[in-house]
Parts: C-alpha cells; structure tokens; sequence
C-alpha cells in the first residue's frame, strides 16, 4: 500500500527560532562534524524518498564556493498551499518540526528523519538555501538567505516531465568554525548507503578539484561486509539473512575471518547507530544463543563444559545489521540518532538471527565446527588471562601467573571520576612525570619501549605481553566484549611521548589497542594524546624569561623580538625536561594542550587500521594524523 505524500501531509509542531542560538542541540557542534552533519540531514531526505520506492540515484555537488548540492528523483518536495495558510515548500524549510514524517497518513512509512528537523535546521545555520521541486509537471523554486528568511517566495519557473528535489545550501561562517567540505568523508558516506539500499546510484562531484566518482551495489551489505575484511583471512564466504515481522525488515550480513576483534556496525532506516541500541542487542542473543545450542546438539560443549559468552563467540565477526523501522514505532535516543531506543526491535532482531544462523549452520556443519572452536579457544584464554588478574589481585606473585611490566605510581585519591592516568615512554620520562604530577590524582604508568602491534598479534599473545597486560589490568575495566565503562579506574587515560617518529608509532600502537581492545573508551572521550613542547627559549636581559614553543612557528615568532643571547634548546625527549617543566608545560590541567582522540566512521577507522598497521612503518606513522579524528582542546576543566 502506497502511503499518501501531499500538501496535507505536513504537519507543524513549532518554530524555528532556537536554532541559531543553539546550533549544538540540533547538530552536535558548529566545528568539522558540525557542518557534515548539514549534509547528512539533506542527503537523509532524499534516501527517505528512496526507502519509500522512489527514485534510484542522488548526487551530492561540491561547489567551487563550498556549498552543496543535493539532487534526486524522488517525488518533489509538495507544492502547494498548506492548511496554514503558507506554501508548503516554505513551511517545510523554514517550521522546525514540520515534515511528512509526522502524525497518520505521513508521507514516509520509514524513515530515518525522525524528528523532521533536517530541511529547516539546515536553512538556519545557512548564507542561503535555494530549493527546486519538480513536481506535478512544473518546476517550483523557492530561495531563501540569511538563516531562513524567503529572499524569493515560491514560483513557478517552468514546465518538466520529471520528478525530485534540487537543494542547494551554503554553510553561514559566522555559525562554523569551517565551512570547507571534506570530499573523503562525503564519499564515505554515500558509499555506505549504497551499500545500504541496493541498485541505488549515489554520485559524488567535487567542482572544487573535478574529482567524480560514483557507487552502485547489486548485493547490497555482503558487499560491505567483503570490502571491510579484504586484508582479513576469512573462515567462510559472506553469508545473509533477511525477515519482516510486524513493523521492522530486517537484513543482516556477516562473516567470521581469522582474527580477534569483532566489527557490528549497524543502521537504522539507512542512519548509522554508532552507539548500537535494541537492535544490536538481540542480534547479539540470537547469534550467542544459536551457536550455543548447534554445540549442545552437536556435542562441540559437553554437558560440564559452560556456555560460549557471547563475546567468545564474535571474536573475528563481522557484521552488518540493517534494519528498516516504521516511523509509527521508531524511537532514537537524542536527536543525532546515535542510538536506538524501539523496544520492539530487541525480539525481533532475536528471533531473525537465531533462525538464520541456525539455517546456515546445518547447512554448513565444517564452518559451524570452526567458529565454535575458535570461540573455544577464545574463551580458554580470557579465562586464563582472568586467573592472571585475580591472583595477581589477591597478591600472589608467580612469575608463570602473573608478569607484569612497568610499576604503576596510583593517585592518593580513589575518585574514578576526576582520577587521570598518564602511559609514559622510558623510565626517565616516568620519573620526571612522577615528581612533576600532582599526585592527589594524577596516576604514571612507565612504558618499556613499543608495545604489540595488536593488529598482527593472535589476542591469545597479547595477553602475555607485559605492556599489555598491565595496562589491562591498571584500567581496570577488563578488555574486548567485556569491557565494562563503569569498571574503568580513570576518567582520563593520556598517552604521553616524545616528539619523534617513535613517538608518533608508540602513539599509533596504543590506539590501536585501545580501538581493538576497549573501544568504549574512546567512545566516550576518555582517550587523549598529551603535546609537549619542542622548544624552550630561555630570554636573557636584566630579568630572565622561559618560553616554551610547541611549533616551528612558534619558536620563530618568539625569536623576532629576542636579544640576541637568547638560549632555544629543541627537547629531543621527555626525559629532558625536569619535573617542574614537565608540570608547566605537558600535566598541569590549567596550563597543558591535550588532544581528545574520537571515532567519527567505525567502517573508516576498521579499514584503515586493517591496511595501516602492516609491516609499512611509514604508513603507520601517517595514520595518526590522516586517519584518526582528533579535537584540540584547552584543558581547563
């Protein structure tokens, strides 16, 4: 049944006054991510139309000036007059809240554009948008400038066989603090609802540079799947499974490979849920809960031998789960849609993964033994790595049980909430960091040199390493699926070397095992990456001046007005800094630069960690820059 999709349709809840005074509310920030998250909110739009049965190809244009442009070939943007007395065109982008995804008979029976913000939030923070709608047989424009007021009302311009929506925006840079589109990361994106919605013909041009590329899927999410392991060894070929039951279809892909992480990243209604919800969880149970009874039934588990946990069982597991919700039940946690909140979801995704897992596991008894082995064996070495943790705990010693590495100083304080732990290189650099931290709740854990490669060791290994297991078990929140946040003793976790190359590879190292190993730190911001300084500038005259440069051009700067018996000396390391230095300069909360490392695409990150941390030092040290998302902050807090 076609839902109706009409003047009628629109409905208003408010208005759109707040949204220029508080940007952040709507979109999350007014920095980089901020200003995508416009694109995203249009681009949504026309998926929606997609979703719905309508049109089959949307092309994004980067302008020369940096605006953007969205076009598809979905029914066009309703024309008419509203029951408000307005047209609906400009109703629909200036009114926050009023969309066709509200109330009985809405224009969409899914969407992903729950709260109907997307057309006038971007209008808000925009110089100017201008919106076509072909519609009807006629061409209908409207534009409007200076965060949403109408510059040209409604009007028709002419006469058309076809149908869609042209949108074109451009960000207001008094609101962000870029508006320079990143042509990667709109790339990235649009590919991923390609995979999302097969047949879809989603194009990308940048007028900037001339760059144009375009992206269309026949098996849709298998796909993905594939793309993300192409430098994995896999167990099994992709295997998929789909169902509709009530109000949610469901789609899933996965596949096991010959490695230790898991990788579930999942959508709603073409949405990525970074931050999981229902949906994820009983994906989760219906997985666990099928290969446990394929192990009863086939005697891979005895009857003394416990169940596989689900970690266990998605060590290796890659995944992809897509859901399709109607908007009568759809129910996201915060207006970014990062989470969802459907219960009905959670049963659903249950029963459609045990019943397709179980189905390929019959049908394929040699991959079912090899998953279920190896999760095995997974599950023998936590348990040995657990018996480590708690002797070691308990205060025994065994060399055999328990090795660990550098000693940890702890804070005097025991509050989890304010307590900072700093993972320094070298012990000279520790002992400097030592007496120079303030030991009320700054905790020092000394390095002994380069820590695994995580990404090439067998989880088994890792475990064994020193480094590694000491850092597991200082942050005390255990690793992997069973990580748990709450456990974790530190609020603030700062990865602290020199400003080297083997500085930056350290670097490199620990975040690869925070992504692989306790990603929910980074996640929730915990994560940070200390700037010392490069340069110390010792002013002479009749009084002494110390000044510290954290750049070549900072250092410059300062040496324009210097006598000319002035002192720089380029720190070669920690080490070389005494404790009050390293105090002034790297530790001290009111004077110090820490920057926070963040997750913006998971899918992203997974390749390029998966082509990165190789045997190629090079590219491994330009991942640190190139690849992970980093805010500079003030820490003053």
């Amino acid at each position: 049944m076609q839902t109706k999709y009409s003047d009628d349709s629109i409905t208003i809840l408010e208005g759109l006054e707040a949204v220029r005074k508080r940007p952040g509310m709507y979109i999350g920030s007014t920095d980089d991510r901020g200003l995508h998250h416009l694109v995203w909110e249009i681009v949504d739009n026309s998926i929606d139309e997609a979703l719905a049965g309508y049109g089959k190809e949307i092309t994004i244009i980067i302008g020369k000036d940096n605006s953007i442009t969205v076009i598809d070939n979905g029914r066009g943007v309703p024309c008419g007059k509203h029951a408000s007395g307005k047209n609906t065109m400009e109703v629909i982008y200036t009114i926050l809240h009023a969309g066709g995804k509200f109330g009985i008979g809405g224009g969409y029976k899914t969407s992903g554009g729950l709260h109907g913000v997307g057309g006038s939030v971007v209008n808000a923070l925009s110089e100017y948008m201008e919106v076509i709608s072909y519609r009807d047989g006629k061409i209908h424009k409207i534009v409007f400038e200076d965060g949403g007021k109408v510059k040209k009302p409604m009007e028709i311009i002419g006469d058309t066989k076809k149908t869609g929506t042209t949108v074109t925006f451009k960000p207001d840079s008094t609101i962000f603090s870029t508006t320079l589109f990143d042509y990667d990361k709109i790339k990235e994106r649009i590919r991923e609802n390609a995979f999302l919605i097969k047949n879809l013909k989603m194009n990308i041009i940048d007028k900037r540079s001339n760059k144009e590329e375009s992206f269309l899927y026949d098996r849709g999410i298998s796909q993905y799947v594939e793309l993300l392991d192409q430098n994995k060894k896999p167990i099994h070929k992709v295997w998929d499974f789909s169902n509709t039951i009530d109000k949610i279809s469901v789609e899933v892909a996965l596949q096991f490979v010959d490695a230790y992480d898991e990788k579930i990243i999942s959508f709603v209604n073409n949405v990525h849920t970074k931050d999981g919800g229902t949906h994820e969880l009983g994906f989760k149970i219906g997985l666990t809960k099928a290969f446990n009874e394929y192990a009863r039934k086939y005697n891979l588990l005895k009857d003394k031998d416990p169940n596989l946990e689900g970690g266990d069982l998605r060590s290796g597991l890659t995944a992809i789960v897509s859901v399709r919700i109607e908007e009568s039940i759809l129910e996201f946690e915060g207006q970014t849609k990062g989470k969802l909140g459907t219960p009905e979801a959670k049963p659903i995704l249950e029963q459609v993964t045990y019943d397709g897992i179980t189905k390929y596991l019959i049908d394929n008894k040699d991959i079912a033994t090899k998953v279920i082995e190896k999760a095995i064996v997974e599950y023998n070495a936590r348990m040995a790595a657990r018996k480590a943790r708690t002797e070691a705990r308990l205060g025994k010693k065994e060399k055999q049980d328990v090795n660990l590495s550098g000693k940890l100083t702890p804070p005097r304080e025991k509050d989890k909430e304010i307590n900072e732990l700093f993972l320094v290189e070298g012990d000279s650099a520790g002992g400097s960091a030592i007496k120079g931290r303030d030991s009320r709740f700054q905790a020092v854990l000394p390095l002994r040199g380069k820590i695994l490669n995580i990404e090439k060791t067998a989880e088994e290994n890792a475990l064994k390493n020193q480094e590694i297991a000491t850092m597991i078990y200082t942050i005390g929140a255990d690793y992997g699926s069973h990580f748990d946040l709450k456990k974790c003793n530190y609020k603030k976790i700062i990865i602290m070397t020199d400003a080297d190359d083997d500085g930056a590879h350290i670097q490199v190292l620990l975040l690869t095992f925070f992504f692989r190993y306790m990603r929910p730190l980074i996640e929730d911001g915990r994560v940070y990456v200390a700037l010392p300084p490069l340069f110390k500038i010792v002013k002479r005259g009749k009084k002494e001046e110390t000044i510290y440069a954290w750049t070549n051009e900072e250092k410059e700067e300062i040496l324009k007005d210097a006598p000319s018996n002035t002192i720089v000396q380029r720190y070669k390391g920690l080490g070389e800094m005494n404790a009050d230095q390293l105090w002034d300069t790297t530790m001290n909360p009111k004077t110090r630069n820490l920057i926070r490392v963040n997750i913006e695409d998971v899918s992203d990150a997974e390749k390029q960690i998966d082509t990165l941390m190789g045997d190629d030092a090079a590219r491994r040290r330009m991942w640190l820059e190139s690849n992970v998302s980093f805010t500079l902050e003030e820490d003053g807090d």
